[in-house]
């Protein structure tokens, strides 16, 4: 099975405030974007295994004109705060890139 890291031509993360972060994928083309779209595995609940945050905190929103789905979740740790790796929210796409999508 193809991962998300091999199919989506972007996927990265940054923060969106201190307290949230956004996860982006975006696809290159209609026919992968309606491919991936149609497994259902992309949502909330992906999103919160992923993050360990409850899935109801996760706003997912799938944008078909932008072959992109997009999470906003809480960070388990606010942005420059004690523990604290990744003050920019820059390198939390990594977990989604590996995961496998059933086309």
């Amino acid at each position: 099975m193809p991962r998300i890291g091999d199919i989506a031509l972007v996927c990265k993360s940054k923060n969106a405030g201190p307290f949230e972060l956004t996860i982006d994928a975006v696809f290159g083309d209609r026919e992968t974007f309606e491919k991936v779209k149609a497994t259902g595995v992309l949502g909330p609940e992906l999103f919160a295994k992923l993050y360990k945050v409850k899935a109801e905190d996760v706003l997912f929103t799938v944008y078909d004109a932008g072959f992109a789905f997009k999470a906003t979740l809480p960070r388990l740790i606010p942005a420059g705060d004690i523990g604290d790796t990744d003050v920019y929210g820059a390198q939390q796409h990594a977990p989604l890139l590996a995961v496998e999508i059933p086309m």
